[in-house]
C-alpha cells in the first residue's frame, strides 16, 4: 500500500486488532452503526398467491459481497410475517448458521435489488443507519470476517454453526464521517472491480488450460502420435476414427473391476500418526488414513456423487472405500495410458442422472475402446506427461497470481476501512464519476 498516503494524525483505538485509527475518526459498536438485526422467516411451499422471494446463505456471493440471483426461491409468506423483514435497497444480510470447517458462519452480503424480498430463517437483515454508507459497512464487515473477529461469537450445535449477532454487533469498530465513508466506499468499488477483472482473465486462462489438456488426451489415446498413420472408422462416437493397426473391443474382457470395501468413519483419520497407516481411496484422492492394508496396485474410480467417474491410479499400500469403483486387473494396458483412456471416456456422462450421480461397474465395462500396441501405449503417456508439466506450470503461475490478487484485495480492503490509507483526495481516473454507494 505503499503508493498510497497515510492520514496526518492518529491516535490510539484502544483495541488491540484495530491498532492506531485516524485521529478524526469515532469509535463504537457495530450496533450502533445498523437499526436493528431482524431474523428471517422460511415460509412454506409456494402457493401462487403470497409467493415471496427468499433469500438464503446460498445466495450469498462471498466474493464480492453481493446477493447472487442466479437461483432464487420463491416461498409461500403471508403479508404479517413479511410485513417487518422486506428488504429495502442497501440493507445487509448477516448469516446467522451454517459455515464450516474452512467457512466460518457470520459473512455479511449487500442487498441491492429493486424486487421484493425477505431473508430466510438463516439469515437475519440490518438497514444501515442514515450517517451510514452502505457499501462501507460492506466492506468493514468483509474486513472483520476475513479478520476472524466474527468467531468469538460463534457457538456450534450438531455439527451447524450459530453466530450469537448480539454479541456480535457488540464489538466495536472504527467509523469516518459519512462523506469520507462514500469516498472509501467508491475507491474499494473501483480498485477491487479492476482486480476481479484481472482475477477473472486468470480463472479464464486456467479453465481453457484445463479443457486444452483434456483434447490433448482425447487425442492422444484415440488418435496415437502418428499422424501419417492410416485410420479406420471405429463405430464409435465418442473413439471417431482411430489408427487402422488398433484393437477395438469391449473394456470389459480386459478388466476385472467391483466395488471398494466399506469403511466406519471412525476408522478414518484426517492425518496419519505413524507410518503403518496408509491411505483411504475414495475416487478421487486421498480422503483419510486408516490401519487397514487392502491394495498394492489398483485404479479407483469414484462411483457416486461429486467425484463420480473420477479415476485415481494407485501404486501404494491402500484401502478403497465403497464410494469407489476398484479396478485390479488390467490385461493389456499400461496403467498409465489406462488412466487416461477412462478419462477421455469422461465416464461422468455415463452415470445414471438421479438425487446425486451413480455409475456402475456394468457401466464401465460395457465402455467400448481402444487397445494400442505396449509400446505406443507408454509412448502416449509420455508425450502426455511431457505436455502437462507444461499445463500444469502454467496454471500453477496463473493460480499463483489469483492467490497474490485476492491477497491484495482483502489487504486493500482491510487498509482502506480502518484508515491505514487516506482515499480522501482519491478520483476516478480519467473516467466519468459514477454513484456507487449508497
Amino acid at each position: 500500500m505503499a503508493k498510497y498516503q497515510k492520514y496526518a494524525e492518529y491516535k490510539d483505538s484502544g483495541v488491540e486488532w484495530l491498532g492506531e485509527i485516524p485521529s478524526h475518526w469515532n469509535l463504537f459498536s457495530l450496533k450502533r452503526a445498523v437499526d436493528g438485526c431482524t431474523n428471517g422467516f422460511w415460509g412454506s411451499e409456494p402457493d401462487g398467491s403470497n409467493d415471496l422471494c427468499v433469500l438464503r446463505v446460498a445466495d450469498f456471493n462471498r466474493h464480492n459481497f453481493t446477493v447472487g440471483l442466479d437461483k432464487l426461491t420463491y416461498r409461500s409468506v403471508s403479508q404479517k410475517e413479511a410485513e417487518n423483514r422486506l428488504l429495502k435497497k442497501g440493507d445487509l444480510l448477516l448469516e446467522k448458521s451454517g459455515g464450516g470447517e474452512k467457512t466460518l458462519v457470520g459473512c455479511v452480503v449487500q442487498f441491492n435489488e429493486d424486487f421484493q424480498a425477505i431473508t430466510s430463517n438463516f439469515v437475519a437483515k440490518m438497514t444501515p443507519k442514515k450517517h451510514m454508507v452502505s457499501r462501507f459497512l460492506t466492506f468493514a464487515f468483509s474486513h472483520l470476517y476475513a479478520g476472524r473477529v466474527n468467531f468469538p461469537s460463534i457457538k456450534q450445535t450438531t455439527g451447524i454453526q450459530n453466530l450469537d449477532s448480539e454479541a456480535y454487533l457488540m464489538e466495536k469498530f472504527v467509523f469516518p464521517t459519512r462523506e469520507e465513508q462514500n469516498q472509501i466506499a467508491n475507491f474499494l468499488d473501483y480498485e477491487t472491480a479492476k482486480i476481479d477483472t484481472l482475477i477473472a482473465k486468470q480463472e479464464k486462462l486456467i479453465e481453457l488450460l484445463k479443457e486444452k489438456r483434456q483434447a490433448v488426451i482425447s487425442h492422444a489415446v484415440t488418435k496415437g502420435l502418428n499422424p501419417d498413420v492410416t485410420m479406420k472408422d471405429s463405430g464409435v462416437e465418442w473413439l471417431g476414427e482411430v489408427p487402422e493397426h488398433w484393437t477395438i473391443l469391449n473394456l470389459r474382457w480386459k478388466i476385472s473391476i467391483a466395488s471398494g470395501e466399506g469403511i466406519s468413519s471412525n476408522e478414518i483419520e484426517s492425518e496419519p500418526e505413524h507410518l503403518k497407516k496408509i491411505p483411504v481411496i475414495g475416487g478421487n484422492g486421498v480422503m483419510g488414513y486408516s490401519n487397514k492394508i487392502n491394495t498394492d496396485s489398483a485404479l479407483a474410480i469414484g462411483r457416486v456423487g461429486a467425484l463420480c467417474g473420477n479415476v485415481h491410479l494407485i501404486n501404494y499400500k491402500s484401502w478403497i472405500t465403497d464410494n469407489a469403483l476398484k479396478i485390479s486387473r488390467w490385461n493389456d494396458f499400461d496403467s498409465g495410458y489406462l488412466v487416461y483412456l477412462l478419462k477421455a471416456g469422461r465416464l461422468n456422462d455415463m452415470a445414471n442422472k438421479s438425487a446425486q450421480p451413480l455409475i456402475t461397474g456394468e457401466q464401465v465395462k460395457s465402455l467400448r475402446v481402444v487397445v494400442p500396441p505396449m509400446e505406443e501405449q507408454k509412448g502416449i503417456v509420455k508425450k502426455i506427461e511431457e505436455m502437462f508439466s507444461t499445463f500444469d506450470l502454467l496454471i500453477e503461475k496463473a493460480e499463483l497470481a489469483i492467490q497474490l490478487m485476492q491477497e491484495r484485495r482483502t489487504a486493500l480492503i482491510s487498509s482502506a476501512v480502518t484508515g491505514k490509507i487516506d482515499v480522501r483526495n482519491w478520483q476516478y481516473p480519467n473516467e466519468a464519476k459514477t454513484e456507487l454507494s449508497l
